[in-house]
């Protein structure tokens, strides 16, 4: 019943994102001449990840904007990516983690974060 119970409400708060996405973020840098020039955020971070650069907050950022765009598998590529370097994060990244891999359907993995997930809040909540 509980599992039950926790499988509606991850999958209503995934469904619930859809009406939510979001397109890349794009800045506008300096005016080249009559025209300005786009900047794909998102791609530049991807680029510099993939070259090896790692920081916990350029995976947070990777993680966060696939996961706005629904793009569940690169969103829990670099979720992982980022539970590689540290557990230590806020419990927003458990959720949308073990929602990621929910949605690409690595379940074994989602059941495993949202343990680690729960241990996460209990020991916040007896503190």
């Amino acid at each position: 019943m509980k599992i039950t119970a926790i499988l509606f409400f991850i999958l209503l708060g995934l469904f619930s994102q859809i009406g939510q996405a979001q397109s890349p973020k794009v800045y506008i840098t300096e005016k080249i001449g009559e025209h300005y020039a786009y900047v794909n955020v998102t791609k530049t971070y991807e680029r510099i990840a993939e070259k090896g650069y790692k920081s916990i907050d350029l995976f947070e950022k990777l993680g966060n904007a696939f996961f706005a765009d629904m793009n569940m598998e690169k969103a829990a590529k670099w979720y992982g990516e980022l539970f590689l370097l540290t557990y230590d994060l806020d419990a927003l990244y458990y959720d949308q983690y073990a929602k990621a891999l929910l949605a690409i359907g690595d379940n074994e993995k989602a059941n495993y974060i949202l343990e680690k997930l729960k241990l996460k809040l209990k020991t916040t909540n007896t503190k």
